[in-house]
């Protein structure tokens, strides 16, 4: 006696079906407006938030600022790896330092 097949599995087209693809986003709940009024096109985007609150221009004074404390940080840095006995001699009046890795250390970190 031979096992009856089962018939083949319909499978259901939800792209085509408009009903199908309303009701799954209404579910995900995408396509619908939040309480702000923001109207999201995928589940991601919800999360994620509105990419335009992020297009925001920064101030000019912090792109200067961060100019300049990037190229002090590095002057300071490449005079630590280069000179180490004359920015030990700026930054402490004391004797010559015996020994110059630890300058040279934190000068390589700096510039890191």
């Amino acid at each position: 006696m031979a096992a009856k097949q089962p018939p083949p599995l319909m499978k259901k087209h939800s792209q085509t079906d408009l009903v199908s693809r309303l009701k799954t986003r209404k579910i995900l709940g995408v396509g619908g407006e939040d309480d702000d009024g923001e109207v999201h096109r995928s589940k991601i985007s919800q999360v994620l938030g509105n990419e335009i609150k992020f297009a925001v221009r920064e101030p000019l004074g912090l792109r200067v600022w961060q100019l300049l404390s990037a190229v002090m940080f590095s002057g300071v840095a490449i005079m630590a790896l280069a000179f180490p006995d004359q920015l030990y001699d700026a930054v402490f009046d004391e004797e010559s330092v015996s020994s110059k890795t630890p300058i040279r250390l934190y000068g390589g970190a700096l510039l890191s």
